[in-house]
């Protein structure tokens, strides 16, 4: 018996009408219904919502209707409907996710310049 093998650019048929987490090359991440897509895998999200993860916090922003380029496409699956929620996290509203990602932004940024001054102290 000969192993059913799918047409080129057919992978993502399965796929379709179905509820994905995509991860994108600069680290978004993009939850939505696969609605179409083409031999680019060039696809087009409905109900598309951006997962925003801070420390033990997160939030789904609404983002509507996603045209994402193949090219951006880093991994995707389906979600299981049952398990949606991530363990471990508590939602919050987007405006205390966006408040906590430019806290830990400038945190980040002061461990940076402490870090220069630590290597220019070293260096003398």
């Amino acid at each position: 018996m000969m192993e059913e093998v799918p047409l080129p650019g057919t992978a993502l048929a399965d796929e379709l009408d179905k509820k994905l987490l995509i991860q994108l090359r600069d680290g978004r991440k993009i939850i939505g219904f696969l609605r179409s897509f083409d031999q680019f895998a060039n696809l087009v999200i409905d109900e598309a919502r951006e997962r925003l993860i801070v420390g033990e916090q997160y939030c789904d922003c609404p983002l509507g209707i996603q045209l994402i380029r193949g090219e951006n496409v880093v991994l995707l699956g389906e979600i299981d409907l049952e398990k949606e929620l991530p363990e471990g996290l508590t939602a919050v509203s987007e405006h205390e996710i966006k408040t906590a990602i430019r806290a830990e932004k400038e945190m980040n940024r002061m461990k940076a310049t402490i870090r220069q001054r630590m290597d220019f102290l070293d260096l003398e």
